[in-house]
Parts: C-alpha cells; sequence; structure tokens
C-alpha cells in the first residue's frame, strides 16, 4: 500500500473544476424542522424541555438546577440503580477490569463478566444461549439486518420502535406493517405473502414504549405454529416488569419461551445499566457471534456496565417485592389519571403510562409548567408520534411513593385543565408572526 505524500498536493488547483455544490446541513427538510419547531416555542415562549441536567442519578426523584424534584422521566423500574449491591459488583468489575473491555469480544475484549450476563438471560429466557451488545438500538440494528436480505419479509406492529425500522432499511427486506395488536390483520398479511419471500420475520413488543400496553403473545404464537414464520419479542420495556417474577411477557400470559424465536431487549431499563441482548437457540447465538457487525466490529460491552446488570438481576431476584410494588405504583397512578379525566390512551398501568394531551406545542408548554411546579414528566411531539398523539410520557417505579403519585396526577389535571381553558397550542399560533421568523431566518441563513 503506498503512503500519501503530504508535501505534493493531489490536485492542482488550477485544473480543478466544480461538479457540483456540496450540500449544506442547512439547507436539509430535517434541519428545517427543528428550527421550525424552535421558532414556535420562541414565538409562544416555551422553554425547551429536552436535555435536562441532572445533577445526581436519577429514580424516583431527581436533581435539576439544584431543586429537588419527583421524577417520572427515568427508566429505573425497579430502583436499582442507586443500590449499594450494584454499586459494589460494578467497583468490583472496574477495579479488576478497568473501564473499557478495550476491543471487540472475537478478539480481546472477552471477560468472564459477559458470559456471566449471558447466561443469566439465557436462564431467564429458557434458551440455549444469550449474546449481549454495547446498545439497545444497535442489538436490533444489527440482528434485523444480518438476518434478513433483499428476498425477505418483516412484518411489524406499526407501533414499533425506531431501531426495528432502522434495522429493515438497512438489511435491504421487504417490510409491511400490521394494525396494532391486530391479528386478524396479521394472518390477512400472511396469507397474501405466503410462497413470496425466502425468510419472514415478524416483531412486536412487549410493553410498547410510547403507549404502554402488551402485545398479544397468544396470538402471534397461534399464528407462527401455522404460518411458520420467525417471531422476535422486543422486551426493553417488559423485562422486569411483566410477570409473578419479572421474566417478562411470556411469564404474564404463562406461554412457552420457546415459542419465540428470538428474544430481544435493553439493559438500561429494569438493569439500570446500558446496552442490549439477544436470546435464543445455540445457532441464532452462533451466527450472532460469529457475523453480526455490531457484535464483531463493535468494542465489547463495558465490563462495569455488564456486572452492574448481573447485579440488578440479582437484587430483583432477592427481593422481588420490587415487582410488587412497581405494579401496585402503576396502577394507582393509571387509576388516578382516568379519575382526573387524563387521556392514558391504551396503557395498562405497567411501567409506561402517557397522558395525551394533543399537539406538541402544547405538551412541551404541559412538561414546563409541571416542572416549576416540582414534577418532572417528558413530552413526547411529533415526528416520534404523529401530530395531535402528543403526549407526556410518565416512567413508573417501584419508588415512586403513593403522595409522590397522587400529587403527580392532580398537578398535571390542573395544569392541563388550564392549557385547554386558554386553548394553548398549535392553533392559537400567530401565523403571520411565524412567517415573520421564517423569512428572517432564511435571510439570516
Amino acid at each position: 500500500m503506498r503512503g500519501i505524500d503530504r508535501k505534493k498536493p493531489q490536485v492542482e488547483a488550477d485544473t480543478v473544476t466544480l461538479k457540483r455544490a456540496a450540500a449544506r446541513f442547512e439547507d436539509l427538510a430535517e434541519y428545517k424542522q427543528v428550527q421550525m419547531q424552535k421558532l414556535a416555542g420562541e414565538l409562544v415562549q416555551i422553554g425547551n424541555p429536552f436535555y435536562r441536567t441532572h445533577d445526581v442519578g436519577a429514580g424516583a426523584t431527581t436533581q435539576i438546577d439544584g431543586r429537588h424534584l419527583t421524577n417520572f422521566a427515568s427508566y429505573d423500574y425497579l430502583g436499582t440503580n442507586q443500590h449499594p449491591l450494584v454499586h459494589a459488583k460494578v467497583q468490583e468489575a472496574l477495579a479488576r477490569y478497568g473501564v473499557s473491555a478495550s476491543a471487540s469480544r472475537l478478539v480481546a475484549g472477552e471477560r468472564p463478566v459477559h458470559q456471566e450476563l449471558e447466561g443469566r438471560l439465557a436462564k431467564i429466557y429458557g434458551t440455549e444461549g444469550a449474546v449481549v451488545f454495547v446498545s439497545g438500538y444497535l442489538t436490533n440494528v444489527t440482528v434485523i439486518g444480518g438476518l434478513m436480505g433483499p428476498d425477505d419479509l418483516v412484518l411489524h406492529d406499526e407501533l414499533i420502535h425506531n431501531s426495528i425500522l432502522t434495522g429493515v432499511r438497512l438489511s435491504g427486506a421487504a417490510r409491511r406493517f400490521f394494525r396494532h395488536n391486530d391479528m386478524a390483520h396479521l394472518q390477512e398479511l400472511l396469507e397474501s405473502f405466503q410462497g413470496r419471500f425466502r425468510r419472514i420475520l415478524v416483531v412486536a413488543e412487549g410493553i410498547y414504549s410510547m403507549d404502554g400496553d402488551v402485545a398479544d403473545l397468544p396470538g402471534l404464537v397461534a399464528l407462527r405454529e401455522r404460518y411458520g414464520f420467525w417471531l422476535m419479542l422486543d422486551e426493553a420495556h417488559a423485562l422486569g416488569v411483566l410477570g409473578e417474577t419479572g421474566r417478562g411477557t411470556f411469564e404474564h400470559f404463562d406461554i412457552d419461551p420457546g415459542q419465540v424465536d428470538i428474544w430481544s431487549g435493553t439493559l438500561s431499563k429494569a438493569t439500570s445499566s446500558c446496552g442490549g441482548y439477544i436470546a435464543g437457540n445455540e445457532a441464532l447465538i452462533s451466527i450472532l457471534k460469529g457475523t453480526a457487525g455490531g457484535f464483531v466490529y463493535s468494542v465489547g460491552l463495558s465490563p462495569p456496565l455488564a456486572a452492574g446488570a448481573v447485579a440488578s438481576l440479582d437484587l430483583v431476584a432477592q427481593e422481588p417485592e420490587r415487582i410488587s410494588r412497581l405494579r401496585r405504583n402503576g396502577a394507582q397512578f393509571l387509576k388516578g389519571a382516568r379519575k382526573a379525566g387524563l387521556n392514558t390512551g391504551l396503557s395498562l398501568g405497567f411501567s409506561v403510562i402517557p397522558v395525551i394531551v394533543g399537539d406538541s406545542m402544547r405538551a412541551a408548554r404541559l412538561s414546563n409548567d409541571l416542572m416549576a411546579a416540582g414534577v418532572n414528566a417528558l413530552p413526547i411531539i411529533h415526528p416520534a408520534v404523529p401530530e395531535g398523539q402528543a403526549r407526556l410520557r410518565f416512567f413508573i417505579t417501584s419508588e415512586h411513593t403513593p403522595d409522590q403519585i397522587d400529587e403527580a396526577v392532580q398537578l398535571t389535571a390542573e395544569c392541563l385543565e388550564k392549557l385547554v381553558a386558554a386553548n394553548f397550542g398549535i392553533a392559537s399560533l400567530d401565523r403571520q408572526a411565524m412567517a415573520r421568523l421564517m423569512s428572517e431566518m432564511a435571510s439570516d441563513g
């Protein structure tokens, strides 16, 4: 391989002919959309509710800008993030292995704690093996991108997570969605596509991350037995939440976990760590460990993070009452919210409960008003959800107290009532002022 002579210009300046101008990031539609949201917020004086900086480890409570807040924006469903047992295991792994695995596990990054975590996950799902990745998002992208190709089809619930959609796009597979939890619609699609594809993968979520309801696993399993597709269930928000011992959706429905081909999930929710995992049979895990780009060509999961996930699983096994408290708290929040007239959509009151408020501006303002009142809950706005379906998403934990839950529901209802009475939202925007600001932005650009 020849080196590059840095002293010699590779192209003479006077011979360069401009073929095309490089696209400017400022001209992209995605940037303009972000700027539009920013301008709308400035027009009605809404502070940005995102990227709030927490001064401490967040759980049922947090501290932002020196203020103590009740927190409903944490994945720490079972309160393991700040537990001394978990911290001790993390510190032990840090002292022994360092911060990083320092290499792909395939070449030099393998550590005993990786195998321990994978063994623990395989045991939970009753599978022959498991493999952990450095990111939950990367897990879904890598697995679908690695298993599926242009001759294949992916059928997914219409409310599926973005990581699944990205994986399908990168795989080149055909993609169709079925109406949310509608097994009759899924069966129609399976009938129409029979014999037209090499492989078919059906994907659903155990608990849906935006809506808080549960997949129809019995219906999915029944169709799998008849149509012979691969079934993949994303348990990101279900592990540690569903089932008497927190094993997830299959325990919730008392279904043999072997009826699901690919168990997917994250380590950042109930296990208070970071990363993702796949559990399945020996052949699947061998394929992923040997060929999946997001595993083979990526640094291994940080050993302290793996140790933290193992410790969290240990803690939950030792203290199953954490799961009971989470379930009790979720039921209390859902009951109170409905009684207060709040729209909680499809939620069943487990780990995720949305309060649907309508347009994105109203959701952002409601979040800010609640923060001023001492409650941290973040908005989900367009394009993450369709315009008209903007919401605040409340994550419930086992560590919230009954008083914190009742107060949060009451404050949410009161603040929202004021915004509705004032007709605050996108419909109330001064269109002329908005057009003037957009014109100024364009001229500045």
